[in-house]
């Protein structure tokens, strides 16, 4: 196999293995108030208010909102680790070490990022596919999911602990 087919088929791979794959079977669930109320929920900034340009908590159920909220918090941690990611090896800053038998770290800090991502090994981008892969069974096998109630995921990025903040102050820094 070349390495053009190989990534392909770790992309595709990746792709069969998204979140919907192991969320529960969807049923028919009427809601009075759909979507809740979009000023109260954490996130809703004074000024602006509600920021929904495409009416997404208007196209479905309660479900479906909770959904959305989890898959953009997940995608913005995400960004946020592969955009410091690339500003930490675009500087230079890298590991000591041997990142396979034959490519140091070293070598991969004077390259770009984009460079340095094609001087992985294969076997190194499988793990990396395979460490998503399992973080996301594990986040979407809870018991109560968070689309019926359950918690957000938290596997990798824990919940910052504001309970030593009073409810006003929380309130208004919603």
């Amino acid at each position: 196999l070349n390495t053009s087919t190989t990534m392909k088929s770790f992309l595709l791979l990746a792709l069969a293995s998204s979140a919907a794959a192991f969320a529960p079977s969807q049923t028919k669930v009427s809601s009075t108030a759909l979507a809740a109320d979009l000023t109260s929920m954490p996130g809703c900034t004074a000024p602006v208010g509600p920021f929904d340009p495409m009416n997404l908590a208007e196209s479905g159920s309660d479900e479906t909102l909770a959904w959305f909220r989890a898959a953009e918090l997940q995608q913005s941690r995400i960004a946020m680790v592969a955009t410091t990611g690339y500003i930490v090896q675009g500087s230079g800053i890298h590991f000591p070490g041997m990142l396979s038998s034959d490519v140091s770290f070293e070598s991969l800090s004077s390259m770009s990022p984009l460079e340095a991502w094609g001087a992985v090994p294969d076997a190194g981008k499988a793990q990396i596919l395979a460490t998503i892969f399992i973080a996301e069974v594990i986040t979407e096998s809870k018991p109560v999911h968070y689309t019926k109630g359950g918690p957000l995921p938290t596997m990798v990025f824990p919940a910052i602990d504001f309970s030593g903040v009073d409810e006003a102050t929380l309130k208004r820094k919603q």
